[in-house]
């Protein structure tokens, strides 16, 4: 399963945790940040990615829990 990086195809340098419905396609249906090997995002882009998402966690944008 060798997919290109979704962020890096799109050339995003940062994942801003505002943009809800792109973070939306990384969270499962019980609210987990799903696993790279799934996505096929690369090192840097999962870690920025788990930080936007628990930063919308936090300001009430996205769920913690389903």
């Amino acid at each position: 399963m060798n997919q290109q990086c979704f962020f890096c195809s799109q050339n995003l340098k940062e994942i801003d945790y505002k943009e809800i419905e792109l973070l939306r396609r990384f969270v499962s249906s019980q609210a987990k940040i799903v696993d790279p090997k799934h996505t096929g995002t690369c090192a840097k882009h999962q870690r920025l990615l788990a930080r936007s998402i628990k930063r919308a966690r936090f300001m009430g944008l996205l769920p913690f829990t389903r």
